[in-house]
């Protein structure tokens, strides 16, 4: 049965794009059956082209990514979610709507990033900084996808995630 993996952030426009991205391609690589989604409170309605950029120079396929709402995964017909994953401060302190997976609410875990988009050092500097953020959430997203997500209950995702969220 495939894990999905919803990861949050206000704008859905940066580092949630790139944590989908990531743990997607990491997925298909080495063969595990997790699907990573994204979305934001408040999305921005595009996703920043700095991390369209990153994802396509490290092989990824980004078309049709685009910013999307967190209600497109409290409805009906959303998938079933065993672990959200906030990667921005703002994020995380909002209260989310109530998300329903395989066994009833999925575990939440918060992964925090600097945004990217407030990198100094003008294009080149955000284009660096975006660089820097994708490595660094990718190297998380391995370590989620080391774990034995089929069977893991949910207190030991819980502690799992956050220790992850630690390293």
């Amino acid at each position: 049965m495939t894990t999905h993996v919803l990861i949050l952030c206000t704008h859905n426009s940066a580092r949630s794009v790139l944590a989908e991205g990531m743990l997607n391609h990491w997925a298909r690589k080495l063969g595990c059956d997790v699907q990573a989604h994204s979305a934001g409170s408040a999305p921005s309605g595009r996703v920043n082209p700095f991390a369209l950029q990153a994802l396509n120079d490290a092989g990824i396929d980004t078309s049709g990514y685009r910013s999307k709402s967190w209600d497109e995964f409290s409805g009906e017909g959303a998938p079933p979610l065993s672990l959200v994953i906030t990667v921005c401060d703002s994020a995380a302190a909002e209260a989310c709507p109530v998300f329903f997976g395989a066994a009833g609410e999925p575990v939440k875990v918060h992964w925090g990033y600097p945004d990217p988009s407030n990198a100094e050092g003008g294009d080149e500097g955000r284009r660096r900084a975006f660089e820097l953020t994708r490595q660094a959430i990718g190297y998380r997203m391995l370590q989620l996808l080391q774990l034995p997500l089929d069977t893991l209950g949910k207190a030991e995702l819980q502690q799992a995630a956050a220790g992850i969220a630690r390293s």
